[in-house]
């Protein structure tokens, strides 16, 4: 159980890692007309989706409560610590586009647009190149055989939680760009992360059937047993064709709009030309070649990446890390104390979704839960 809400936690929270995603419309919905499913046949559907290649246009939005961060200007470039949670804070508080392009277990490309730029994540074979086009510093990592595959995970049926059915990981999911980056860049993904979690402290019920992208879609929709948390529910339209997630819809405990949303505004099953996926350096660019355990070292030099250690289960579990977890250059700098709050016992950090606590001690509390009761946890 304790394994299972670790999972949840960055699903809560993933807003706060998401690579893809600016939205110009309301995404596409409306009446849908689909064959008559359980919660259990779509859960099924999306373990046996096998479409190896698509691509289309996702849409981010957040509506998490967080003042608006410019991602430049005093403070936000202050040290390696502040100019990253610049950057996720941007992400947070603006809505994104991003055009996402799968051919298969080894190409796939997202493309985050910008205003006047764009940010790229290309996979092409065992090449992978991270390139912002307003830079000159190209990114490149070789992938030894196999690095990216994941274990397949699994789904836990609402009615047989403990023989769950084994997921299906189809090659257009895994392995994919955020197995280098680290984010969740399309519905699926996101989705993948709440339907590995399912257990049964959450209700999982359908709603009507909508249209997402201009497909017909269930609306599998997943409840906290607990009003202890502050998520509300989960809505996962899983597309009635190819079983694939088109749209995911985090609703925050008492806000009428989704707290987060990412989905696609347009989608195609069509494989994308080979010229996607391949990318030459702009002349004049300094390429930096990394390992892929390398991207990961920069996370791990931030902090002592110390174990956590989970309170509870469920929607409501909350997740601790001891002193020293968190990097002196990230909590001094002008970023943190404009984002987090004096409260009793330290400062806090919270969103209509996850609340974050670092205490005066040094520790941190994070969970989709009241600060209050991280400060409870906390004493």
């Amino acid at each position: 159980m304790k394994r299972r809400w670790v999972r949840w936690l960055p699903a809560a929270v993933v807003p706060v890692a998401i690579a893809a995603g600016v939205i110009v419309a309301p995404l596409a919905a409306g009446a849908a007309d689909l064959p008559s499913k359980t919660p259990d046949d779509v859960l099924r559907l999306v373990a046996a989706s096998d479409v190896k290649a698509f691509s289309g246009t996702v849409q981010q939005s957040s509506d998490l409560g967080l003042p608006s961060i410019p991602s430049t200007g005093p403070g936000a470039g202050s040290g390696s610590g502040s100019g990253d949670a610049a950057s996720v804070i941007e992400l947070l508080t603006g809505d994104h586009t991003a055009k996402v392009y799968v051919d298969g277990p080894s190409k796939q490309r997202v493309q985050v647009l910008d205003q006047l730029a764009e940010r790229d994540v290309i996979r092409n074979g065992s090449d992978v190149w991270l390139y912002t086009s307003t830079g000159t510093k190209v990114t490149h990592v070789t992938l030894p055989d196999r690095s990216a595959v994941k274990s397949p995970d699994n789904v836990k049926t609402p009615d047989n939680v403990k023989t769950p059915d084994n997921v299906k990981t189809p090659d257009n999911r895994q392995p994919d760009p955020d197995a280098t980056t680290g984010a969740a860049t399309t519905p699926s993904q996101l989705a993948q992360r709440f339907l590995t979690a399912v257990d049964p402290s959450t209700s999982v019920t359908l709603g009507d059937p909508v249209k997402v992208a201009g497909r017909d879609a269930y609306d599998l929709v997943l409840t906290p047993k607990t009003d202890a948390t502050l998520v509300g529910s989960v809505s996962i339209a899983v597309d009635g064709t190819t079983g694939i997630p088109l749209r995911v819809q985090v609703d925050a405990r008492g806000q009428s709009t989704p707290a987060f949303e990412v989905g696609f505004s347009e989608f195609s099953t069509a494989t994308p030309s080979a010229s996607v996926f391949a990318f030459t350096p702009p002349k004049g660019a300094t390429v930096t070649e990394q390992s892929p355990s390398g991207l990961g070292e920069k996370k791990a030099q931030a902090g002592t990446h110390q174990k956590p250690t989970v309170t509870g289960s469920g929607w409501d579990a909350i997740v601790s890390v001891p002193a020293g977890s968190v990097p002196a250059d990230l909590t001094s700098s002008p970023l943190f104390g404009q984002l987090t709050t004096a409260v009793d016992g330290g400062r806090a950090f919270s969103t209509s979704l996850v609340s974050v606590l670092v205490t005066d001690d040094g520790r941190v509390f994070a969970g989709a839960v009241p600060v209050s009761a991280l400060q409870a946890a906390a004493r």
